[in-house]
Parts: structure tokens; C-alpha cells; sequence
């Protein structure tokens, strides 16, 4: 009998998938908006009792942007003053 895979992350069209790796982005399936692990916005609001219910992990940036999520504005601003700009 097999150990399930540790970890649950979505793939580049939103899907849940069992890896063995741990994701490198979080982000939030409501609002579609990924960023660091550490980033502070999303540490005070798992503070407060929110967002976890609705976090999710991707294994790379890149995935995280295919998947339909735009940067956060607080852990990566560079990222987030690009996307907006560009849909300008």
C-alpha cells in the first residue's frame, strides 16, 4: 500500500493535484491572487481567522499567473505594478 501524496496544489487550469512537493506561491482561490509564502497580508489575515479556508499552493509562479491569479500588491509589487499596467 502506497503513502498519499503530502501536498495539494493547483495545476495551470485551477486543478487540485497530490504532489510530494510543497508549492513555492500561495495564493487565494476567492479574490485570485497569489504571492510569497511569507507574505505579510496573508499572514495577518490567517492571524485573524480568514483565508485559510480559501488558500492555495502552486508549485511555481508561472503556474500560478496560467492558472488565472494576479500578483499580490504587498509581497510583490514589482510583479503586481506590471500586471496592472498592463491591462491598462
Amino acid at each position: 500500500m502506497s503513502t498519499p501524496l503530502p501536498y495539494v496544489l493547483l495545476d495551470r487550469a485551477g486543478r487540485p493535484f497530490r504532489s510530494a512537493s510543497a508549492g513555492r506561491w500561495g495564493g487565494h482561490r476567492r479574490s485570485k491572487i497569489y504571492g510569497r509564502l511569507d507574505c505579510p497580508s496573508a499572514r495577518r489575515a490567517i492571524a485573524r481567522g480568514g483565508y485559510v479556508c480559501h488558500r492555495v499552493f502552486f508549485a511555481d509562479e508561472t503556474t500560478a499567473v496560467a492558472a488565472g491569479y494576479r500578483p499580490c500588491a504587498v509581497c510583490c509589487p514589482d510583479r503586481y505594478r506590471a500586471w496592472r499596467n498592463a491591462r491598462r
